[in-house]
């Protein structure tokens, strides 16, 4: 049901706009080291490799130094990190990238990601196949991304700063995403939610605004 209070949209990006499987990277470097997936899962949770990539306290090369490291593959090369890291990227169905496009005519559109700068480097090259769009960017008036910020959801100070720097009325706002913790400390901040659920998309669960 349409809130006809919205002025701003706010996205998030693994499986909202792309399409994800997050379990496919540990299975990639479980296929790179030669150990168990469950295994890698558990090196990756106990060094806190994620959340340190994520919140910018790793860059690039000390990412994969530390992958190295932690899976003990000094002679690991950069390609075959990232190429492993970015398996769990799948598609952007260009149909979402039009309908971002149509929204964009009534509403400001902003991006809200946990993410890493090697995926985004992947997924604009993804975008720019699928869409011939060439970068995020242009189709959203600010990206705000976790590794740039310091800061990842559910962490409610990142939507208090998103709001703060766009100038966005909470009551005004609208924020999608797939994953509950996520839409809950939005919630709390005073932003509508949608709390995006496969197999349902953002097509249907924005049709109303797109009209």
């Amino acid at each position: 049901m349409k809130n006809s209070k919205i002025r701003n949209i706010i996205f998030d990006l693994g499986d909202v706009i792309l399409n994800i499987d997050v379990p496919i990277a540990s299975k990639s470097f479980g296929e790179l080291s030669g150990k168990e997936q469950a295994e890698i899962m558990k090196i990756f949770k106990e060094s806190d490799l994620f959340r340190q990539f994520e919140t910018g306290l790793l860059d690039e090369p000390t990412f994969r130094n530390y992958v190295r490291e932690i899976l003990n593959l000094p002679d690991l090369s950069d390609e075959a990190i990232d190429t492993a890291w970015n398996s769990l990227l799948l598609d952007l169905p260009p149909e979402r990238v039009e309908l971002l496009k149509k929204l964009s005519q009534k509403y400001r559109l902003f991006l809200l990601s946990n993410t890493s700068s090697i995926h985004i480097t992947q997924v604009n090259k993804i975008l720019k196949a699928s869409t011939g769009v060439e970068r995020l960017g242009d189709l959203f008036e600010t990206v705000f991304l976790s590794y740039e910020m310091g800061l990842m959801k559910p962490d409610p100070r990142i939507y208090t700063q998103v709001l703060e720097q766009a100038g966005l009325l909470a009551e005004e706002t609208l924020f999608l995403d797939d994953n509950a913790d996520n839409i809950k400390s939005a919630s709390e901040v005073g932003i509508e939610t949608i709390h995006v659920q496969k197999p349902v998309t953002i097509l249907e669960y924005l049709k109303d605004y797109a009209v």
